[in-house]
């Protein structure tokens, strides 16, 4: 039997703004090497026009990863059977949020979401909308109590980030961290360690 050293990953963007996230997210995720065996990416219909808008690239198009249409159940991660192990939805939108939280399976990026969660697998979704309603709170709740993980694109300070990305980057690494992954980052009063 073969042993398996990476992890299985699905990443899904959606159209809420915070694109910066997800494309630092697949830089960080392409330096991991061999801690990913697999990776397959959904774009929501509005990601890539709000990633146009936002960054001023199509840096979308250079994702080093198979890249599925929102449509398209055939793809692995459909069935628990292909045995992703981790989802992270970043950005993730109140709409798609909303979705998953209910079990509204009407594309790739729910249905991968409601597989994960079936499986008692890793589901991160990095919200990024402000204020919050009663709905919104209430969705959280709802896939926190399924199993989900709700990461709130919540930059921190304490690193001293001095660049839009740097700023980015401190939340797109607590994911990482939340994925499971290995990486180099800032660890809280550990300079001297």
């Amino acid at each position: 039997m073969k042993t398996q050293t990476g992890r299985k990953i699905i990443i899904a963007v959606t159209g809420a703004s915070g694109s910066v996230y997800a494309k630092i997210l697949f830089e960080k995720l392409q330096r991991l090497g061999s801690q990913v065996s697999a990776a397959g990416v959904i774009f929501s219909s509005n990601a890539r026009a709000v990633w146009d808008h936002e960054l001023g690239d199509r840096g979308y198009e250079q994702i080093p990863f198979p890249v599925f249409q929102p449509g398209d159940f055939n793809a692995p991660f459909a069935s628990g059977s292909a045995r992703y192990e981790t989802m992270i939805v970043c950005p993730c939108s109140m709409g798609t949020l909303a979705r998953i939280a209910n079990g509204v399976s009407n594309d790739l990026t729910t249905r991968a979401a409601d597989v994960i969660l079936k499986e008692r697998r890793r589901l991160i979704l990095v919200t990024r909308d402000t204020p919050l309603s009663l709905v919104h709170i209430r969705n959280m709740a709802a896939v926190t109590e399924a199993g989900g993980i709700v990461c709130p694109a919540t930059p921190s300070f304490y690193s001293r980030p001095q660049t839009p990305d740097q700023v980015a980057a401190t939340v797109v690494d607590r994911v990482l961290d939340l994925a499971g992954f290995h990486i180099e980052t800032y660890r809280w009063n550990e300079e001297g360690a």
